[in-house]
């Protein structure tokens, strides 16, 4: 009995390893007439599916937002009865069938064309009635599912999702979509996290507390607390950075001096030159700076070592860093 279970699970494996393989030496002209058609669309990237496909067209639309292409599924039985409405003259539809006959994906077929939506079709059959319709068809070339039965879609549904992966990150790679651009569209997942830079958390403005270097301890601690910071940066006459009084300072020298140190220049009891980052380092590696040194907050310096931000570790623990 175990044999046997091993022996089905090669099978499918192998079965649906076929199907992805087969699609490395299908694609070619029509694949790349895909991909000019969704570079060059104002709209949105529109993918359906029936059934099984339907997840797998849900996941491709999911993959194509989050890498810089806007999209979204469009369920084929709620689009002809009303749906079809979010569908616009500049959006291009994905339409996902294996037989090419699905009855709820060729009923659409018509209102789209007349819509004068682009259909890119995936299909195993290019002479069936979907691929009639559509402007680009992608011959996924499945003859054969991985159920035992030949009725469970699954090596066409690996198929679809793969060529949409395919589709999605050509698009990637032919709008120049970055690093920094994922990061911007996964601000809450742990991927996110690791591209986010520290001028995506620094403080600036009115909360970024800078004050000149011949102010008082008391001017200091005002604009401390009109920012609700736990500090405020020192510059000179130019902006550069001169220092950064904390509240560690402050504890410090209130019990060695006691309210004295209110009236004299916040430059004599800050702490002077001390580390900084600039803008366009990685928020993880000024958080392990900030941990390796005990420290809680750090100057944001230009090149010119101008101050243009304070990074805080309560906003890193807001962004969920620690």
């Amino acid at each position: 009995m175990k044999k046997s279970r091993l022996k089905t699970a090669r099978q499918v494996l192998d079965i649906e390893a076929r199907a992805i393989f087969g699609l490395k030496k299908r694609i070619g002209k029509d694949f790349v007439a895909a991909v000019d058609l969704m570079v060059k669309s104002k709209g949105r990237v529109i993918v359906s599916g029936m059934g099984k496909p339907g997840f797998i067209a849900g996941k491709i639309a999911a993959t194509l937002a989050s890498t810089g292409t806007p999209s979204f599924f469009l369920h084929p039985a709620e689009a002809v009865h009303g749906d079809l409405g979010m569908v616009t003259d500049k959006d291009v539809m994905i339409a996902i069938s294996q037989s090419g006959e699905t009855e709820e994906i060729t009923r659409m077929m018509g209102v789209l064309k007349k819509i004068g939506v682009p259909i890119i079709a995936m299909t195993s059959n290019p002479k069936s009635t979907l691929a009639k319709y559509a402007d680009v068809v992608l011959n996924l070339g499945v003859t054969k599912e991985a159920c035992p039965l030949n009725l469970a879609p699954s090596a066409s549904t690996t198929a679809s999702l793969a060529m949409g992966d395919a589709l999605a990150l050509a698009l990637l790679k032919e709008k120049g979509f970055r690093s920094e651009d994922f990061a911007m569209l996964h601000p809450g997942g742990s991927l996110g996290k690791k591209l986010l830079k520290v001028c995506d958390l620094m403080r600036t403005g009115k909360k970024n507390p800078v004050v000149k270097s011949n102010k008082t301890v008391r001017q200091a601690l005002f604009t401390i607390t009109q920012a609700r910071a736990g500090s405020c940066t020192i510059v000179n006459k130019t902006g550069k950075l001169v220092g950064i009084f904390t509240d560690g300072d402050l504890r410090r020298h209130l019990r060695e001096e006691g309210e004295g140190i209110l009236n004299r220049s916040v430059k004599s009891v800050a702490t002077l030159m001390p580390l900084v980052v600039q803008k366009d380092n990685l928020a993880a590696e000024a958080l392990h700076l900030m941990k390796s040194k005990k420290i809680d907050e750090v100057p944001v310096v230009d090149e010119k070592k101008r101050v243009v931000g304070l990074l805080d570790v309560q906003d890193l623990l807001k962004a969920g860093f620690v």
